[in-house]
């Protein structure tokens, strides 16, 4: 059951990667390139958006390898405090002045990745 958990947090993460990468770097990208954003301000905005893609890549990684390998289960744990360290962030953001943070899927996408990758953790400690 440890590794349901586990492979269902992956998969979030890395579904999350693709979408966020992929669909919303196209929406975010329009909206920066038709912005009055300075072009290196528009270039570390790009590099920002993908940074957050390639977390979500290596969070489902990692993820993946301690599913299939519990003994890495160490290996999990920034992982998970990295999740929930970020949706603590949007949440904070978001009720203190940046409102529209709450609406975006990624507070809600690393709270449940966290959640189950706990879940699967905890499950192979016991």
């Amino acid at each position: 059951m440890e590794s349901f958990f586990l492979m269902a947090a992956s998969l979030i993460a890395l579904g999350g990667a693709v979408f966020h990468g992929y669909v919303g770097g196209r929406i975010y990208m329009r909206h920066v390139r038709n912005s009055d954003l300075m072009p290196l301000t528009q270039s570390l905005s790009l590099v920002s958006w993908q940074m957050f893609t390639i977390f979500l890549l290596v969070s489902g990684a990692t993820l993946t390898c301690v599913a299939a390998k519990p003994h890495l289960a160490l290996l999990g744990y920034p992982i998970l405090l990295s999740n929930a360290l970020g949706a603590g962030l949007f949440l904070l953001l978001g009720v203190t002045g940046h409102a529209p943070l709450l609406k975006l899927p990624g507070m809600y996408l690393m709270s449940l990745t966290a959640a189950l990758g706990w879940l699967g953790l905890v499950g192979q400690s016991v």
